[in-house]
């Protein structure tokens, strides 16, 4: 009896000993931390969030019109090649139109060429599923799991790159010509590189390690849509070539809805362009192969400058004006309650 009672002493001696210390961190006894705002401090909080958003907004609003843009819908200018695009059998043949249009204005520092498309639904759910990224960083090119409908070719053999996105990629050439008089037309210098996010160019995008990039894709085939493989999308640019060719990258980032622009060239600043795109006349000379008809869409090019919040786009700076005015029109109703409430209870006090 005496060996169990000391058995069980050491025992409870051993439990107490695990126990946390009695301090108020381990027994959980801390207050909980309440942020106590006066209703000044309130206030003071909604009206400078106010102001803040709604100097923002007439910024953004004032930096947009000073952005130089001319936007070209070239759908109906070019409906004979529209027209030959729908017939299948003739995807090897080649239709070029000429544009021809007048700058009023200089278009001063650095000019961006995009391209526009109306009415292609990148956002649906299906289509944004259908790529493989293992694929796309060079990993391993015969991964086509998810690519469906545009997995492999009639002959087994793994697509690279596969999936719908890239199959459907923009494949129009657009060159821009400064007629300088009625015989002299210069074609004006412009620069595929630098395109493409960072992050996409040197993170998500990469080339298989080999010297030779057609021998890394060796035993694949060129998406259904593509006229040439993915290692030759470039011939001017032996760097531009295969997973990290710019044009292919900026395709692949899908956007969110279906009217959107994708930047396509980038202005070289040299010879007569070294400010900028002097006043007068120009051409586009667009090589058509992107058909848009059959799901009644259309294509534009757009040239336009920017500034440091970015291109002419309203909504950023409307969204702050909005959301100023409604913070402003809520602090001063939130005033008024409370001067209201204040004076009921100072005459209730007296």
């Amino acid at each position: 009896m005496w060996v169990t009672c000391r058995t069980r002493m050491k025992r409870k001696s051993q439990d107490e000993s695990r126990l946390p210390d009695n301090t108020a961190v381990k027994q959980q006894q801390l207050p909980a931390f309440r942020l106590q705002l006066s209703a000044n401090e309130i206030l003071s909080g909604f009206f400078a969030t106010g102001v803040f958003c709604l100097g923002m907004g007439i910024i953004l609003l004032l930096s947009a019109k000073s952005i130089s843009e001319v936007e070209i819908n070239y759908t109906e200018k070019c409906a004979s090649c529209a027209k030959l695009r729908e017939d299948a059998t003739h995807f090897d043949k080649e239709c070029n139109c000429s544009i021809s249009f007048y700058l009023p204005q200089k278009m001063e520092g650095n000019v961006y060429l995009y391209y526009k498309l109306y009415g292609f639904y990148q956002n649906l759910y299906r289509y944004i599923l259908s790529r493989s990224n293992i694929q796309l960083v060079g990993t391993d090119l015969k991964d086509v799991r998810n690519c469906a409908p545009f997995k492999t070719s009639e002959n087994g053999l793994p697509i690279a790159p596969c999936g719908a996105i890239a199959n459907s990629i923009f494949n129009d050439t657009i060159v821009l010509l400064y007629n300088f008089n009625s015989s002299t037309h210069i074609k004006v210098p412009m620069v595929s590189s630098e395109t493409a996010w960072w992050t996409d160019k040197y993170v998500k995008f990469q080339n298989p390690t080999y010297q030779n990039l057609s021998s890394a894709f060796a035993g694949t085939a060129k998406p259904p849509n593509w006229p040439k493989p993915v290692y030759e999308l470039d011939e001017e640019d032996p760097g531009n070539n295969g997973f990290i060719n710019d044009d292919f990258i900026v395709w692949m980032r899908t956007a969110a809805f279906p009217t959107f622009k994708k930047l396509y060239r980038r202005l070289h600043r040299i010879g007569n362009f070294t400010e900028g795109l002097p006043a007068g006349s120009y051409s586009f000379i667009i090589n058509y192969n992107f058909p848009v008809s059959r799901f009644q869409g259309q294509k534009a090019v757009v040239l336009s400058t920017l500034t440091w919040s970015g291109g002419s786009s309203l909504f950023l700076g409307l969204a702050y004006l909005v959301t100023g005015a409604v913070t402003l029109l809520a602090s001063f109703s939130m005033m008024a309650i409370h001067l209201k409430l204040k004076e009921r209870k100072t005459f209730f006090l007296q």
